[in-house]
């Protein structure tokens, strides 16, 4: 896998990537006991040893999103769940779909896929920002997370790696494994050493949450923004930009593994209209088939069955201050 993923954030920033300016790429792939099954840090070891995808904190944009929906979720709302996608203000702050397009009244599970600023800021306001560092912070994000209503468009800068972590509570049910490289370590005559296999790793989210967090994002890869990482396998994630194409993320998972891609630039030069369902989401796909090659396809753990006729009834909606 290791070599997989070295192939696909090197080919597409020697095609297309370099033409958008985009001259570095990690990709981190996590399995379900926590074990990092493949982890590339940049676009070439041997001109720069730095390891971006465990020390570079760069903002992850809407890929922190699904933080935002599961606190909201956890404060009682659902997927069916109603708001008006429309302009707000909050306070000196505008946020502003991207393109500026807005779609009136969505249910929830619409506006992850189709990654509404307006509605994500709206839940924040409705939970409070504390109430999503905590969500962050209980999945597997160690960074500082600043406690304000923009967290909600992911400001709060992250690495690579801790952001991928916190998303395989996603994917193996609700349990947030330590994130480990070493799997086992034997004697040579076979004693062993030292065993990981993921055990022991506490709840994290209750099962009818990952349901609906489950239900939500697998509509990013089948009618939202990440529709180029689609392939045979269930898959859900949740793609992110920075402000200027400066960071491009998809972090997207199968029952199987969890993989978060971004693209950048170490200065923090932007890139030229790179979104996360472009490059990510293309190496993201290319790694995610090879990787499941010969594996039995397995559903995401988790059910929700939507009921609009009993749960589309607008829950009150916050004053736009």
């Amino acid at each position: 896998l290791q070599k997989l993923a070295e192939q696909s954030i090197r080919r597409l920033i020697d095609g297309s990537g370099k033409k958008l300016n985009a001259s570095q790429g990690v990709l981190v792939s996590i399995d379900n006991s926590g074990a990092v099954r493949a982890m590339v840090g940049g676009y070439d070891y041997s001109t720069s040893q730095f390891d971006r995808a465990s020390e570079a904190r760069r903002q992850p944009g809407s890929a922190f999103k699904p933080f935002v929906y599961m606190a909201a979720l956890e404060a009682g709302r659902t997927p069916d769940s109603v708001r008006n996608d429309a302009p707000i203000k909050i306070g000196k702050w505008t946020p502003t779909n991207y393109g500026g397009k807005y779609f009136g009244k969505v249910t929830l599970a619409t506006a992850l896929a189709k990654s509404l600023n307006s509605v994500a800021a709206q839940l924040t306001m409705e939970v409070g920002p504390d109430a999503v560092v905590e969500a962050a912070h209980r999945m597997g994000v160690g960074s500082d997370l600043t406690a304000n209503t923009s967290i909600a468009l992911g400001t709060s800068e992250v690495t690579p790696l801790e952001l991928t972590s916190a998303y395989v509570p996603f994917a193996n049910g609700g349990y947030r494994p330590e994130v480990h490289f070493i799997r086992r370590v034997t004697t040579a005559g076979g004693k062993v050493l030292y065993d990981n296999n993921g055990g022991g790793a506490p709840r994290v989210i209750k099962p009818e949450i990952v349901g609906m967090m489950n239900s939500m994002m697998t509509g990013t890869v089948e009618i939202g923004t990440a529709r180029k990482a689609a392939f045979a396998w269930p898959a859900a994630g949740k793609t992110g930009t920075s402000q200027n194409s400066r960071d491009a993320w998809f972090i997207g998972y199968t029952a199987n593994l969890t993989t978060g891609v971004w693209f950048g630039n170490d200065d923090g030069g932007p890139m030229k209209k790179v979104t996360g369902g472009a490059l990510p989401a293309q190496a993201w796909h290319e790694f995610m088939v090879a990787a499941h090659e010969g594996v039995p396809v397995r559903p995401l753990p988790g059910t929700w069955r939507s009921t609009p006729a009993d749960t589309i009834v607008q829950d009150e909606l916050p004053p736009n201050t």
